[in-house]
């Protein structure tokens, strides 16, 4: 499912809504950028579809980088924008670049193959908005037999943090506001996962590959899973959360290329999704804390993420075992 609702009323993607990075804020259509002129090989004198184009910026690196042709698909408004920049850069005029506004899955490419797909799919916590499923979509309908997919690798990684003061401020608070109980707003923010960046000093943990996705192999179906996990503590402190982040990856480069949005990686958009607990962790130094995590897209929104986390510590402080729930709205 296309994450757009509507071509009309459909939010601008993430790639719309970029400014200008802050110097200590990685950009990413800069380091897309780097990936294609490195790697001009993968893109000169080929077709290629930019699947959710936003403003049309990737489309514009592949044609500066010698693409023969390259169809940028937005389903959003900003594809009238899109089509406007295209022509105030010269690409229009020499028919470089083709902005077609629609839904993947329901427009038709003037062309039954392209050479390469290329698209910033990734949402917050990977796979918020389900425009994997999009990109799935287009290569199974048009990319060529050995054609290639950028980025084409995606893992998704966890870790614990210390975060008493924000959990206090944001979570607790709620068991009394002005005196009165509001514990019922407490649950509700407990299963929404925050996104936002985590200071590196507050990792407890190492950190744990929980699923790498081949987006040139794997089925839409393979972006559900259940995964183990064993993180053990590097110090002796609390835990108040775990932390999910992931990397990106350009195999296909003359040398491996990609990104980390983990918390000691430079800052991105997609910043860290935060799991907060129930209980607080007292954990010392070797102690592991044990479980799994199931993560499958909503049944009623297929753009939503639904998350089980089951958990255990067996520790000289804490004792525990639980599974909580959350939900990416």
């Amino acid at each position: 499912m296309n994450p757009c609702a509507t071509p009309e009323t459909a939010p601008m993607p993430l790639t719309s809504l970029m400014i200008p990075p802050a110097p200590t804020t990685t950009s990413i259509p800069t380091l897309t950028s780097n990936v294609i002129y490195q790697n001009k090989f993968l893109i000169k004198d080929k077709v290629v579809l930019d699947v959710g184009a936003g403003t049309g910026i990737l489309s514009l690196f592949c044609a500066k980088a010698g693409a023969a042709h390259v169809y940028a698909v937005e389903c959003s408004q900003m594809a009238d924008m899109a089509k406007e920049i295209v022509k105030a850069n010269g690409f229009s005029d020499v028919i470089l670049i083709t902005v077609l506004k629609g839904k993947i899955e329901e427009i038709e490419l003037p062309t039954p193959k392209v050479d390469v797909i290329i698209s910033e799919w990734m949402g917050y916590f990977l796979l918020f908005e389900n425009m994997l499923d999009s990109v799935l979509y287009a290569r199974n309908k048009w990319l060529v037999d050995g054609g290639v997919v950028l980025p084409d690798k995606a893992s998704l990684f966890l870790t614990a943090i210390e975060d008493s003061e924000y959990k206090e401020d944001k979570i607790e608070f709620w068991n009394s506001v002005y005196g009165f109980d509001m514990s019922c707003i407490k649950k509700k923010a407990m299963m929404e996962p925050l996104v936002d960046t985590v200071d590196p000093k507050q990792i407890v943990t190492d950190s744990k590959l929980l699923k790498t996705m081949n987006i040139s192999k794997m089925s839409s179906g393979d972006a559900s899973f259940t995964a183990p996990f064993k993180l053990v503590a590097q110090r002796n402190d609390y835990i108040h959360a775990l932390v999910a982040y992931f990397d990106v990856s350009f195999t296909m480069c003359h040398k491996l290329l990609g990104f980390s949005t983990g918390p000691k990686s430079r800052a991105t958009h997609w910043k860290q999704t935060v799991m907060y607990l129930e209980d607080v962790l007292t954990i010392c130094e070797g102690e592991t804390i044990t479980g799994s995590m199931s993560v499958s897209y909503n049944k009623k929104n297929a753009r939503d993420v639904d998350m089980k986390l089951s958990y255990s510590l067996d520790g000289q402080h804490s004792k525990i075992s639980r599974t909580q729930h959350y939900k990416m709205r």
